[in-house]
């Protein structure tokens, strides 16, 4: 594989979060050491939320009794569940990726904003961003209010990113009310479902794809499926 190609990957199946976060980091620890190839990893979670480096406890409050991880990454509470597709994204940011400068960790997180927004717009969706929220937003035609349809949350280990973004197609919204996503209280949370936006979710993955070469300038491999089978799983 070139330094042009970034691998991707996909789970079928829904991956549990504390097997996700150690297969991310120990890949991120090889593409550092140059034994591992980049790559972006599409999945779905059950149902869980979790907290980034300024989660506040008293914006959690799961009346469903889901699982809480600490995720290590930037931001605040974030909740996964199916119909989210989620990316992770692991690159080493000592070299360009196409808008992106190599060492430039704002101009990575606007290419993942582009990434998405580029996305959005084969679906007839127009994202923007928002200066002091991160994530992706589109405006609910029926409120004129803004929502936010996407998440992006960091995290950077020596250089190698790691965690990435979540792109709510159908999941169940009322979950989000077990947070305060994000720690933004005045918005809400919609979907393509929602939306009123009829796609799946390899529709969703297909857009990414295209959007992938625009934004970041080379090319995904074939998809490749990954399945793990799930240990011990701890609840923080």
């Amino acid at each position: 594989m070139t330094k042009e190609q970034i691998l991707w990957e996909i789970s079928k199946k829904l991956v549990p979060y504390p097997a996700a976060l150690s297969r991310m980091e120990q890949i991120a620890k090889s593409i550092r050491a140059g034994e591992a190839a980049e790559r972006v990893w599409l999945l779905e979670h059950p149902p869980l939320y979790t907290s980034g480096t300024s989660a506040r406890a008293e914006d959690l409050f799961n009346p469903s009794g889901y699982p809480t991880y600490h995720a290590g990454r930037g931001g605040q509470w974030t909740y996964h569940g199916p119909g989210q597709r989620t990316a992770y994204v692991m690159l080493d940011l000592q070299r360009q990726h196409g808008s992106a400068p190599a060492r430039d960790l704002r101009a990575y997180v606007q290419a993942l904003e582009a990434w998405i927004i580029t996305a959005l717009a084969s679906f007839g969706l127009r994202g923007e961003v928002r200066e002091g929220r991160v994530g992706v937003w589109v405006i609910n035609p029926q409120t004129g209010g803004e929502e936010k349809i996407a998440a992006i949350g960091v995290r950077v280990s020596r250089w190698v990113s790691w965690h990435g973004v979540a792109i709510n197609l159908a999941p169940a919204l009322p979950d989000f009310e077990g947070i305060v996503p994000c720690g933004i209280r005045e918005y809400g949370v919609t979907s393509f479902a929602k939306l009123g936006i009829n796609a799946s979710m390899a529709d969703l993955d297909h857009a990414l794809e295209a959007a992938w070469r625009t934004v970041f300038g080379s090319t995904p491999s074939a998809l490749s499926p990954v399945e793990l089978t799930p240990g011990p799983v701890e609840f923080a």
